[in-house]
């Protein structure tokens, strides 16, 4: 790092929760830190998660067999998979990727990685919360993965293998204990695994609000702008927005899915896709979640959050600015009815989003090669939320001149 550089500060693209993050741990190392976004911090796809906060989700979207599954998840209970017509063509180098990522051994290499990044979610969480009067937004919780089918709840599956191998807590727990577990999900769920250690934030939105007022304690400065282009001159970096030029040395790219357009001109490969996912949120439930519950069949995770009960997930692969789709609402209305017999389902809040999604699950982080003075972290898909904290600490420590004491070559920007 120049001399001249380290009192300029560090251009962050893109303020949802990664960004936040990464500005905080930048802040924490004496690194003056601007953040420019298009919308209010941390409230675009940050704050419409179903708010679970575990050490042990470090298992990828890609697993052995999964191409068995396909056509269940498309057209099974509740759909959780669906496909955009105008992105089915678009999508096979991406899914032919993403099937060859489903070998035994590259799941137990991204599982590695992903530990690395997932494994002090919740401490420093915790601690990015510490003096904001706000510590009580992340809850102890336990994660109920809920099975109808009870032969289908086996500790011996490669996933839960892998996260026993880690150092994860597991139990099964049949129907007894489940309805004393989770006294307010159907009867028709057998079995369920309980991970626990784990945590929930009970707002996502409200999150990404008081941690970005900490960062603004600490020195930080918000720009709201609509970011055009990212370009290099010989000196520095330039960012076009609608109405100015910023100009800046280093620049972090946060910007979820819209990353790859933004670098669409740097000889990099990025099979980086929109893989939209949508919530439901019911503000008189009628009906208290202890715990993060997911609907194994449908493919959603139910919380009790400061708004009510929300039910997220799902997997819908469509160009960025299509419309949301309608039968998503009524789907989630639907499995979380069944799931939740006595959850009361009137007028909910419906929200769609957009995860950032690579085909090993894994971000890309760290210096870009041959780009001086940008840095990647970008790409978290289904586990934004859990690995913020982490992705922030470890790129601040490079911006910072610190060598990370981790192996970052699974997430390195030239690794496709």
């Amino acid at each position: 790092m120049l001399s001249s550089d380290i009192k300029e500060p560090v251009v962050i693209l893109g303020a949802g929760i990664v960004g936040i993050c990464t500005a905080l741990s930048l802040l924490e190392r004496g690194v003056p830190v601007t953040l420019i976004d298009r919308g209010d911090p941390g409230q675009e796809t940050s704050m419409g998660n179903a708010g679970v906060v575990s050490p042990w989700s470090i298992v990828p979207q890609a697993m052995p067999g999964i191409w068995k599954t396909i056509p269940n998840l498309m057209f099974g209970y509740g759909r959780p998979l669906s496909i955009h017509p105008k992105k089915a063509l678009k999508m096979i180098p991406w899914g032919m990727r993403f099937l060859r990522q489903g070998r035994e051994e590259s799941v137990v290499e991204a599982a590695d990685a992903m530990s690395l990044l997932c494994g002090p979610s919740i401490e420093l969480y915790e601690q990015h919360l510490r003096g904001t009067g706000h510590e009580n937004l992340i809850t102890q919780s336990c994660y109920v993965h809920a099975f109808r089918d009870a032969s289908r709840a086996r500790l011996d599956d490669l996933g839960y293998r892998l996260r026993s191998r880690m150092g994860a807590d597991l139990e099964l727990v049949g129907r007894d204990q489940l309805a004393t577990l989770e006294p307010a999900l159907s009867p028709t769920f057998q079995a369920d695994i309980v991970i626990n250690g784990q945590a929930r934030v009970r707002s996502p939105g409200r999150l990404g609000k008081v941690l970005v007022d900490k960062a603004k304690s600490l020195g930080a400065t918000f720009k709201r702008a609509v970011i055009k282009k990212l370009s290099r001159t010989q000196a520095s970096w330039v960012i076009s927005c609608e109405n100015e030029e910023i100009e800046a040395h280093r620049v972090v790219m946060c910007l979820g899915v819209w990353s790859a357009d933004m670098l669409r001109e740097l000889p990099l490969k990025m099979p980086l896709i929109a893989e939209r996912g949508y919530h439901a949120e019911f503000h008189d439930p009628g009906i208290e979640i202890n715990n993060s519950v997911m609907d194994v069949d449908a493919k959603i995770v139910a919380s009790s959050m400061e708004d009510g009960v929300r039910i997220a997930g799902q997997a819908e692969f469509a160009p960025i600015d299509a419309q949301p789709s309608q039968k998503r609402k009524a789907l989630l209305v639907d499995v979380a009815k069944k799931a939740f017999p006595h959850l009361r389902t009137a007028s909910p809040n419906f929200w769609m989003g957009r995860r950032p999604s690579f085909p090993d699950s894994l971000p890309m982080l760290g210096g870009v090669q041959d780009q001086p003075g940008l840095y990647a972290n970008f790409g978290h898909s289904h586990y934004g939320l859990m690995m913020a904290p982490k992705s922030g600490k470890l790129v601040a420590e490079i911006i910072s001149g610190n060598v990370p004491n981790a192996n970052l070559e699974p997430f390195s920007p030239t690794r496709f």
